[in-house]
């Protein structure tokens, strides 16, 4: 199986005005800048947003306090909503997505088989409403790739009633012209 890179299917954004959301922390990192006087230091927040209903977003925020890095992930998250395909309690296909170094492999289970995830991936999951998956993350474990390859891995999920219909919608005509 290949690993997906980008969304095969460009899904529109969700407008978070109207939803109720559950946030959750999933890293603080401490980064610092040296300058000619020291050291700079400043966090970072890894925060990811979702409604338990298959609307899932996540953010990075970057401020010289913990609270106020916090507040801007979570605006950052709620910038970049995405709609899961669901079927019931899992995902409707197995995927494989790859982002820098990172690999995720998301596989549907059976209901009552639970999150089976660590770290990102798991919060992502719980908070877009996953409740039956199996996971593994391959290669590096960046908390920051991996909630990213999670959420493209989300985002390249096919509904299998959509796929259906358009395969068997009428092909376009595409007329052959000569060229000269």
């Amino acid at each position: 199986m290949k690993a997906v890179t980008k969304p095969l299917v460009q899904k529109d954004k969700v407008d978070a005005s109207e939803l109720s959301f559950t946030e959750k922390l999933v890293s603080i990192d401490r980064v610092a800048k040296v300058v000619k006087g020291g050291k700079r230091l400043n966090f970072r927040a890894l925060v990811v947003v979702g409604n338990g209903e298959g609307i899932v977003g996540a953010g990075i925020g970057k401020a010289r306090e913990v609270p106020e890095a916090v507040r801007k992930a979570g605006v950052e998250a709620r910038k970049n909503l995405i709609k899961v395909s669901l079927a019931g309690t899992t995902i409707p296909h197995e995927v494989l997505t790859k982002y820098g170094a990172t690999k995720v492999l998301l596989k549907p289970a059976v209901p009552g088989t639970g999150v089976i995830a660590a770290g990102g991936t798991r919060a992502l999951l719980e908070v877009a409403g996953v409740k039956d998956i199996l996971t593994k993350s391959l290669s590096s474990s960046n908390s920051v790739n991996v909630v990213k390859a999670t959420l493209l891995g989300l985002a390249s999920l096919r509904d299998p009633k959509e796929a259906v219909t358009r395969r068997k919608a009428e092909p376009e005509v595409v007329e052959v012209g000569r060229n000269g």
